[in-house]
């Protein structure tokens, strides 16, 4: 996103300097940086702020008499786990100061999030099979933990992918077809009908995510 492209964004919401800046968490001189061009606007930013314009298109769509008020969205800073960051998150998952160290992506809803999210960029194309339901390289995806207690009943994989940390095999993004409660056994599935399906034990699991939602770049499929 260029400097043009965030400034007509930023009217078209009717937000002034100080009120985008503090929509995206940053002083307002970060964005008089960038609307004059003299800064980069990092690809976090330029996601929030076409979200936040496409939030604000689809309810006045949904209801052309009520106008989006920007104060009752609620905004959500969640940590990334970039594809250079995995590597350390596979080992510090626990350690807070490293968690409050990674970058965060904002989200906005309507309603306030309750639980652990976690945001982590897809490597590699397991979960790309060219359809709408696809994962694609460098895609990033809202998380929610799931709690380890839940892991002890039957999981809902008929209505969510997966993030899985595993202990060993790292950060893996699939989709869970089956899960044996009484063995504790999960069965993975890729998309891509290049890679095989397989089993790994709850007990070799460290983290286990719900996708919530996935953000990709517009020049992408």
């Amino acid at each position: 996103m260029n400097y043009l492209e965030f400034k007509e964004i930023r009217k078209k919401l009717n937000m002034k300097q100080a009120e985008i800046a503090k929509s995206i968490g940053v002083g307002t001189r970060a964005v008089q940086y960038w609307e004059k061009g003299e800064r980069k606007i990092p690809e976090t930013t330029a996601y929030f702020i076409t979200n936040l314009l496409l939030d604000q298109e689809k309810k006045q769509n949904e209801n052309s008499a009520s106008p989006l008020a920007f104060s009752d969205l609620k905004i959500m800073n969640v940590p990334l786990a970039n594809q250079y960051a995995q590597a350390g998150y596979l080992s510090r998952f626990a350690d807070e100061e490293y968690i409050e160290s990674l970058p965060t992506i904002p989200f906005t809803d309507d309603v306030e999030h309750r639980g652990e999210y976690m945001c982590f960029e897809v490597r590699g194309d397991s979960m790309d099979d060219g359809s709408y339901e696809s994962y694609l390289e460098g895609d990033i995806i809202l998380c929610r933990s799931i709690r380890q207690d839940y892991w002890m009943s039957k999981l809902h994989y008929d209505k969510w992918d997966f993030v899985i940390v595993h202990k060993e095999k790292g950060i893996l993004v699939k989709r869970i077809i089956n899960h044996d409660v009484e063995k504790g056994i999960i069965t993975l599935h890729s998309l891509n009908e290049y890679y095989d399906d397989f089993e790994i034990h709850l007990q070799d699991v460290a983290k286990l995510f719900n996708i919530i939602s996935t953000r990709r770049k517009n020049n992408r499929r």
